[in-house]
């Protein structure tokens, strides 16, 4: 090697670069770290005798516990809905220019936001003692229509207010701050096509708002999630509760925890992976390629090669995210690729 870069250098070659590789000695201590914390995990997950996988396997198989669920799920999935539906409608009240409007949705915000949702859902849960009757007809005079106040919101009903009011007040931040993040020369352009204000917020505005506001949306939706096991406090049987239930008849707390949060985990990681995808939808009006897929990093993974990302589906009227039939940068522009952004 000596003679051979002698003569390269004789002959006014440059010598062969040596390449050396970088060490990392930080990572092999990592890794001996973490490999041990991992087997010292393992071994309490199945030398611990607290730890009974035989009960915890008839915890998940428990009727109660399948039942709690069913109730989990609709909570949430109910509870969102009021909270998405109400949240829009807050957001729009905030950004009127009605001073009545605004100050209203102001303060329902402060109220719901300033008070735990545990104390909102004592107080829907005892509305009883407020109101023993619940009336329709006219003001400060006949009605038409009672009922009692216990008959007509039954503990399930109170969760689903408490959970549902509460949840309305922080998604109209989110709606807000989403509105907000459009250019404002998207509605300037819309109102010159002839759109009246709430058709450029429907087709306009709001679509292209949608990748702002789905990632806190989804935050929003697994924390409301594991927010329905407060309703243990007034007696609803869920998921928490009907494995806290067996837990206090069976004296294994440990294990039936154990039981509810896997349950927990795998309605969580369906939850992730559907945010996942909603985001991937709408980033098609913004990024000119797609981040991979789930599936697609895994096969890159086995293949040894970094995971190709999907090229974005060119925007078509009504298809793409900010770019509806009709829409402001339809009609300004005609073919902008990027949602309608030259508006």
């Amino acid at each position: 090697m000596e003679k051979t870069d002698q003569g390269a250098a004789e002959q006014g070659r440059p010598e062969t670069i040596r390449a050396v590789p970088v060490r990392h000695p930080g990572r092999w201590v990592s890794v001996a770290v973490v490999a041990v914390l991992g087997a010292m995990l393992l071994h309490v997950l199945f030398t611990n005798p607290a730890l009974d996988w035989d009960f915890v396997g008839a915890t998940l198989r428990d009727p109660t516990v399948v039942h709690g669920i069913w109730v989990t799920l609709e909570l949430t999935a109910l509870s969102m809905l009021m909270g998405v539906v109400g949240g829009v409608l807050l957001a729009v009240m905030r950004l009127s220019k009605n001073p009545v409007l605004s100050g209203t949705a102001w303060f329902y915000i402060w109220i719901f936001r300033g008070t735990p949702v545990l104390v909102q859902l004592v107080l829907w849960n005892n509305i009883g003692f407020l109101w023993k009757q619940i009336s329709l007809g006219v003001p400060f005079g006949p009605s038409f229509w009672s009922q009692e106040s216990n008959t007509l919101v039954p503990v399930f009903t109170a969760a689903l207010l408490g959970l549902g009011l509460n949840e309305a007040a922080y998604m109209a931040e989110i709606v807000r701050a989403g509105i907000q993040s459009v250019d404002e020369g998207q509605s300037e352009a819309a109102h010159a096509l002839g759109m009246s204000r709430a058709t450029a917020l429907r087709r306009i505005v709001l679509p292209q708002a949608m990748r702002v506001i789905i990632p806190p949306t989804g935050n929003e939706t697994i924390s409301m999630l594991k927010t329905t096991s407060l309703v243990q406090v007034i007696s609803l049987v869920e998921l928490f509760t009907a494995g806290h239930d067996i837990s206090t008849r069976t004296y294994k707390p440990i294990a039936a925890m154990i039981a509810i949060s896997i349950y927990y985990l795998l309605l969580t990681s369906v939850l992730t992976v559907g945010q996942y995808y909603l985001e991937r939808y709408y980033a098609r009006g913004a990024n000119r390629t797609l981040p991979p897929t789930p599936l697609q990093r895994a096969r890159a993974l086995f293949a040894g090669r970094a995971p190709a990302k999907t090229a974005a589906a060119p925007a078509t009227p009504g298809d793409a995210p900010g770019d509806a039939p009709g829409s402001a940068s339809g009609g300004a522009s005609g073919n902008a690729p990027d949602g309608g952004k030259d508006a």
